[in-house]
């Protein structure tokens, strides 16, 4: 058995899927398995994933109909089996100790829940667009619903303190239901204060405008 499963949801992402999929097989801790979700992908996704499965390591499940992101991260879940469940983005990166120091970090100060600090940059990658997230030291549920700098990809938490608990079916600011669950139950959230993790903004994307987020948050603190 894998000490993390990482969970991977998909959905057109021909133009950044492979070099995501690089940085998971490039790390250097390689005790892992690979859940990928393909949410009913119409692009070339699934043929570039294929040329991964021979990696035994790497499960995919393809939807034949589009269930949205929480569906996927849910399904993910219900695969794994591991001690430690990591999430990524398909269009996010992973430096490649980043499995390495956060499991560590985990293991030694016996963490349920943890994230990084992250680098946030844009489609092009300039150098200049490239700016350093550093969320809190900790973070509790009456701390996070003020200040939600947890980036899915920069998070790990322990499956037995993820049971029962599930992303909302939500457009968008589904990972913020289930941060706000898990730190219902396990009280704190620590960081690993390096940047282990990159990720990508995109003009085309739902969380790319803030008002959007604003109301989605709005949404799910009211209705769940």
């Amino acid at each position: 058995m894998s000490d993390v499963d990482i969970i991977l949801p998909t959905y057109n992402c021909e133009k950044y899927i492979e070099e995501t999929l690089d940085s998971i097989v490039s790390q250097s801790f390689q005790n892992w398995k690979l859940i990928i979700v393909d949410d009913a992908s119409q692009d070339t996704s699934v043929k570039i994933i294929t040329k991964y499965l021979s990696d035994k390591r790497i499960k995919l499940i393809s939807l034949e109909t589009n269930k949205g992101a929480g569906f996927c991260r849910n399904l993910g879940i219900r695969n794994s089996e591991s001690e430690y469940i990591a999430f990524i983005d398909s269009d996010d990166l992973w430096e490649k100790d980043k499995l390495l120091k956060q499991i560590d970090f985990m293991k030694i100060n016996k963490y349920n829940f943890t994230y990084t600090n992250y680098l946030t940059f844009s489609r092009e990658k300039k150098e200049e667009d490239y700016k350093e997230i550093i969320p809190p030291k900790y973070l509790t549920f009456k701390k996070f619903i003020k200040n939600t700098s947890i980036s899915t990809s920069a998070m790990i938490v322990k499956r037995s303190s993820a049971e029962n608990i599930r992303f909302s079916d939500t457009k968008i600011c589904e990972d913020y239901f289930f941060k706000c669950q898990i730190l219902k139950k396990v009280n704190y959230a620590y960081c690993l204060p390096e940047s282990l993790t990159k990720y990508r903004i995109r003009k085309d994307s739902l969380q790319s405008n803030k008002i959007r987020n604003l109301y989605w948050i709005w949404y799910i603190n009211k209705n769940y």
